[in-house]
């Protein structure tokens, strides 16, 4: 069996490794289009802090991993594929043949629509090659401007806080990461920055980017104020990589549409990770989550399904963010911002930069947000992902929405429910 998969990262790797676990003859081509080794692009934060090395965040450590794996690596960039042939194109000109294909190509940084974006000096913080960028610039007393303060955004906050760099964040929403955290948790987290000296504009607009005078660039916001930078560091969304599929035959919405089994509409062609349209567990519909533990899962069901060896179906993937923004710990899980007709509990202390947010559809948890209670992580997404009925819990929780752990306990006991849900959702 020859298996050719598209795209080196967390998805395409475990896709590969699986493959060869359960198909030990057979050929696995593993394509990248960047000249490093495979690696997490969740570790070029560490990277740019000094936590870790450059080859700290390769995603198999080991000398020699994917030759001592049978794996071949090759690099190189799809130009288009031939479903009914079973072969691709690389850019190169050079045909390959699959006996099945994954397609586990990733997303690509969105570049909003705002003139001078073209300028030198504004990168987003997407590659290896992005990372040795920022940390070349972000230096001490540097002026840097973070453009969205989304998940990804503050991810990268953290690391250009910690270079010493004079930092300002823009984002156009009324709050910091709004697709993960509700108005008051999302400025909670907000004031946090703040005092910890890193200005932060919400409900701002850059309308354009200039060269500037003594800093190479000068950014005008919709306020009519301006803001001098050394460096623009661009994290305002990514989309799925798709482009090439044009022509294929491959359905495609946000993402390559896929079924239970990762399959795609294509016989023999598979799709998994950021690329891939698959089913939510919260909602039942296809959606594309554009996180490293649903592309993990995804790469490891298709693979099996590859194999041939038992037909692996996935059960949906529950939406979930953790998130350390200068020490200030988040998360959200499942349908965190509520369903219609359903009930809510929380708990706010602003004080403490502690908030609770429990939302319900009857007596079912289906979303959450927790800010600096990092106990509750693993409890809340044991909760929603079991879809355990709660009883008279309900209402002590919303009396008490911080007694999650007593609800988890006297519900999962009476069922014998297996306790693998509380570990930490990065395994």
């Amino acid at each position: 069996m020859n298996h050719l998969i598209i795209g080196a990262g967390p998805a395409g790797v475990i896709a590969a490794e699986t493959l060869r676990r359960l198909d030990p003859e057979a050929s696995i081509t593993l394509i990248g289009d960047e000249p490093e080794p495979p690696y997490s692009r969740m570790a070029l934060p560490y990277y740019l802090v000094r936590k870790i090395p450059e080859h700290g965040t390769y995603l198999r450590k080991t000398a020699n991993h994917f030759d001592r794996s049978r794996i071949q690596l090759k690099l190189g960039r799809v130009a288009a594929l031939q479903p009914e042939q079973h072969t691709i194109s690389l850019d190169s000109g050079e045909r390959l043949d699959y006996d099945r294909l994954l397609i586990a190509t990733g997303s690509h940084p969105f570049s909003p629509p705002i003139p001078g974006m073209d300028l030198p000096g504004i990168v987003p913080c997407w590659t290896l090659a992005n990372a040795r960028d920022i940390a070349g610039r972000a230096q001490p007393g540097a002026k840097v401007v973070l453009m969205g303060a989304g998940f990804i955004g503050c991810i990268i906050l953290e690391a250009l806080a910690r270079s010493g760099a004079d930092l300002t964040v823009v984002e156009m929403e009324d709050r910091m990461v709004p697709r993960m955290m509700n108005e008051k948790a999302g400025n909670l987290i907000k004031q946090w920055c703040l005092n910890r000296g890193v200005a932060v504009h919400t409900s701002t607009r850059i309308e354009a980017i200039e060269q500037g005078g003594r800093h190479p660039l000068r950014v005008l916001l919709d306020s009519g104020s301006t803001l001098e930078a050394d460096l623009i560091v661009s994290a305002t969304g990514v989309r799925s990589n798709i482009g090439f599929f044009d022509g294929s035959g491959i359905d495609i919405d946000q993402g390559i549409l896929i079924d239970r089994n990762m399959q795609t509409n294509c016989t023999d062609v598979y799709a998994a990770g950021d690329v891939a349209q698959g089913l939510d567990f919260s909602t039942g519909n296809y959606s594309v989550q554009a996180i490293q533990p649903t592309a993990a899962e995804h790469g490891q069901i298709a693979a099996r399904n590859m194999a041939g060896h038992t037909k692996a179906l996935h059960r949906g993937s529950i939406n979930m963010n953790v998130l350390d923004t200068l020490g200030l710990i988040s998360s959200s899980f499942g349908l965190w911002m509520g369903v219609d007709g359903g009930e809510a509990a929380e708990q706010y202390n602003p004080e403490r930069f502690q908030y609770l947010n429990l939302q319900f559809e009857e007596d079912r948890l289906m979303g959450a947000t927790s800010l600096g209670l990092t106990q509750h992580v693993g409890v809340l997404r044991g909760l929603i992902q079991s879809k355990i009925g709660l009883g008279k819990w309900k209402s002590k929780l919303m009396q008490d929405p911080n007694r999650v752990m007593e609800a988890y306990l006297a519900n999962t006991q009476a069922i014998g429910f297996n306790a693998e849900v509380l570990k930490s959702p990065s395994r």
